[in-house]
């Protein structure tokens, strides 16, 4: 066994819920890393997280480890419980609150229930395009909210853990992960010679202005040489950091989070990594924290070797 491996038994046999995964509870660096995040948030108040993307040699031991090839990957009470996937199947029906011995959020007949269920608005315009759009009876609109607010609305049956919603006589299915963000919706349907379609107002949304923004590497250059306010926090491990980095960015540890949630939420960020694509995951979870002026450094600090500074090395 590898000093790894050893350190993984030690974990997960000492602590209650152990979720390894990419980046850390506050910053998940990859989209099902973070879906997995929100849902032990909304059962428990406190687990173990251990960032694989900081030690390579941890990622490939909790893999062979657990024999599962994917990140993240969750422990409960010293046994391996699955990936993202089964994580959510367990969550909608009810059976992972049941194994981390959590209140289940959700209860009910058919494994739907009012409690805890949003309240959404759907006005009669809406509801008359809706009526004329069901082609299957019985089936009814279920109501989507993904973590970066983008709305679906399509006919479906319904899934082991939906709420029901009653909106106003129309019947919606929504899903746990979707709940939290689709309180106090509104829905209502304009016609074609405004754009036609149905126009969702979801007053938990951020602001259209605070979505995550793209900047090049030449556009930062041109930001640092003339001294903007802005922060440059790097999401990367310290063995990349190591090979290369890029003067007076912040590294976004334990010690950088401190340096963030200190900031106004007005702050200028900027994130990078070595593509573009966890500090673009980064990005979005502070755009969820409150702050309003996000930027993804685009190509991450490759491209900023490529076009800006070709003595950082390139790996």
């Amino acid at each position: 066994m590898s000093n790894a491996e050893a350190t993984i038994r030690e974990l997960v046999t000492t602590k209650k819920v152990v979720l390894f995964m990419k980046g850390s509870r506050h910053f998940p660096q990859c989209g099902f890393s973070a879906q997995v995040i929100e849902i032990l948030n909304r059962l428990v108040p406190a687990y173990e997280t251990v960032n694989v993307l900081a030690d390579p040699e941890m990622r490939d031991a909790i893999k062979r480890f657990s024999d599962w090839p994917t990140i993240p990957q969750l422990y409960v009470d010293g046994k391996f419980v699955g990936g993202c996937d089964i994580i959510k199947e367990m969550f909608a029906n009810g059976e992972l609150a049941e194994t981390l011995g959590a209140k289940a959020p959700l209860a009910g007949a058919n494994g739907a229930s009012p409690s805890g269920a949003p309240t959404v608005s759907v006005t009669a315009r809406a509801a008359a395009a809706i009526q004329a759009a069901r082609e299957t009876p019985g089936d009814e609109l279920r109501f989507v909210v993904s973590p970066s607010f983008e709305h679906e609305l399509f006919f479906d049956g319904p899934q082991p853990g939906d709420l029901v919603v009653d909106a106003g006589g129309v019947k919606l299915f929504v899903d746990p992960e979707s709940a939290s963000r689709a309180n106090g919706v509104r829905i209502d349907f304009v016609d074609a010679a405004a754009g036609g379609g149905f126009a969702i107002d979801n007053p938990s949304a951020p602001p259209r202005a605070a979505a995550v923004r793209s900047m090049t590497p030449k556009q930062l250059r041109a930001a640092l040489d003339a001294k903007d306010a802005l922060t440059l926090f790097d999401v990367r491990t310290d063995a990349e950091l190591a090979r290369a980095s890029v003067a007076g960015a912040v590294h976004l540890n334990d010690e950088g989070q401190r340096t963030m949630a200190a900031l106004p939420k007005d702050a200028k960020l900027v994130f990078m990594c070595h593509h573009g694509m966890r500090s673009r995951v980064a990005a979005e979870t502070a755009l969820r924290q409150g702050f309003t002026q996000v930027w993804n450094l685009e190509g991450g600090i490759d491209a900023w070797s490529a076009e800006v500074d070709s003595s950082v090395p390139r790996y």
